[in-house]
């Protein structure tokens, strides 16, 4: 067997044990908390006072302008100065959260925008409340403009999680990066790892066009593709 696939195989293991320990919690965590955030943001833009919509904007603004990586290095090494110390898994978490907030807000809002404003009109006019059309009639509506780009977002995250190694998150980047000190084969290890990155983005792209087909069946929505 050639020396570069005894290699390959005998860090598989070692790797995807770091990706289903590490990387994929922190993928589903992180997505979770962000959309929530994200969902919160987007209201408070379209319907909430002037001064929380500024707030909302002004973090929207700092998390898209500035790279991931620095605001990892911000929660992680920046934050002990003034006492704040965190682990480096809730540091990546808090990272990758705010930064999936700020670019899920956007679309959210922008998806509860494309609303027509007589779908508000007819939930009125069967004596719902504002909560009850938001969650009865805009939401699910907005939903189905929302999830390509979400889709998007969560399989963008899978490859970002690879940033957590630079604050010692020992998922599965770093999990290479360990093994390429002691065996001095960066190459072979590096190639192996987009290989997994790759094989995990396919999966989650295959789902999403399922998803997405789905949703044109039962909501008219989207655009059928063969």
């Amino acid at each position: 067997m050639p020396h570069w696939l005894q290699l390959m195989l005998d860090s598989l293991g070692p790797l995807l044990w770091a990706a289903l320990v590490f990387t994929a919690p922190l993928t589903l965590l992180s997505f979770a908390l962000g959309l929530t955030v994200g969902l919160g943001a987007a209201l408070a833009r379209l319907f909430g006072p002037a001064w929380l919509s500024g707030i909302v904007r002004f973090y929207v603004w700092i998390i898209r302008g500035t790279p991931l990586l620095v605001q990892l290095f911000l929660i992680f090494y920046g934050l002990p100065s003034i006492g704040i110390v965190l682990d480096a898994f809730p540091a990546a978490l808090i990272g990758f959260t705010l930064n999936v907030g700020a670019y899920s807000s956007e679309i959210i809002r922008a998806a509860i925008s494309s609303v027509a404003k007589g779908q508000w009109e007819a939930a009125y006019s069967i004596g719902m409340t504002w909560s009850q059309a938001m969650r009865r009639t805009v939401l699910p509506q907005a939903a189905r403009v929302a999830v390509p780009p979400l889709s998007n977002t969560f399989i963008s995250l899978v490859k970002d999680t690879s940033l957590a190694a630079a604050i010692t998150v020992p998922e599965m980047f770093q999990a290479a990066q360990r093994i390429v000190a002691t065996t001095y084969e960066p190459l072979i290890l590096y190639v192996e790892a987009a290989i997994l990155y790759l094989a995990m983005s396919s999966v989650l792209s295959s789902l999403q066009v399922r998803l997405e087909k789905r949703l044109n069946r039962y909501g008219g929505f989207l655009e059928a593709r063969s």
